[in-house]
């Protein structure tokens, strides 16, 4: 089960701060221990792309329109085309917040399509829907509209608003979502426990920066 985890982590570095050592850093890690991707913000996609050239069990993962998701529709399909570009295999989008928590379904779904019709056949897309700032009827209307839109998971959060992921929301996305879509736990996820508690509940991938602390049966104290 141990190694099954390893093979689900995003293991992830979002800070904007974030020097060009500590990228090569996470990068080396992923290829050390085969995590499922890095997951890097759009500035280093080609860094990772070139590094992890000779590692293609280990995808590069990036965020588009993060982490407020209050970019358009327009920039962030270009930004997936980019980064895509670049050599990105994977692509976390953030949903318009604002629209859903409006009612504006149509909106939420369009801005979804926007990235899965970038990303088609090139690179697999993940919904983030921010669940910390969401009802539990908001957290199920957005993973309907992501489900809608040709999405292939959905996930929980950015790791930089007031909340991550919890065992109860992967429950209700897994619910929501049902078994062909893949669920993300990002956020919090600090330990090999909380690892496996995510994936009980129906996760099939984790967002950590603590990947080789939930990979050695540590705890981080890192919050993403």
């Amino acid at each position: 089960m141990t190694e099954n985890i390893i093979r689900m982590i995003d293991h992830t570095l979002l800070k904007a701060d974030a020097s060009r050592e500590e990228i090569i850093k996470i990068i080396n890690e992923a290829k050390e221990y085969l995590f499922a991707s890095v997951c890097v913000n759009p500035t280093w996609v080609k860094t990772a792309a070139d590094l992890l050239a000779d590692t293609p069990e280990v995808k590069v993962c990036t965020v588009i329109g993060f982490p407020l998701g209050a970019s358009t529709s327009e920039t962030k399909a270009f930004e997936t085309k980019n980064a895509i570009e670049n050599g990105a295999n994977e692509i976390d989008m953030v949903i318009n917040i604002a629209a859903l928590k409006d009612q504006n379904d149509k909106l939420v779904e369009q801005d979804i399509r926007a990235v899965v019709e970038s990303a088609k056949g090139k690179a697999l897309v993940k919904v983030i829907i921010e669940t910390c700032l969401l009802t539990n009827e908001e957290k199920v209307r957005a993973c309907e509209l992501a489900v809608k839109a040709g999405a292939d998971f959905v996930k929980t959060s950015t790791g930089f608003s007031t909340g991550g992921a919890t065992v109860e929301d992967i429950r209700l996305m897994r619910q929501t979502v049902g078994p062909n879509v893949g669920v993300k736990a990002s956020g919090g996820v600090r330990s090999r426990e909380d690892a496996l508690a995510m994936v009980e509940a129906g996760a099939t991938r984790i967002g950590a920066s603590s990947g080789v602390s939930i990979a050695k049966g540590e705890r981080s104290n890192n919050n993403y």
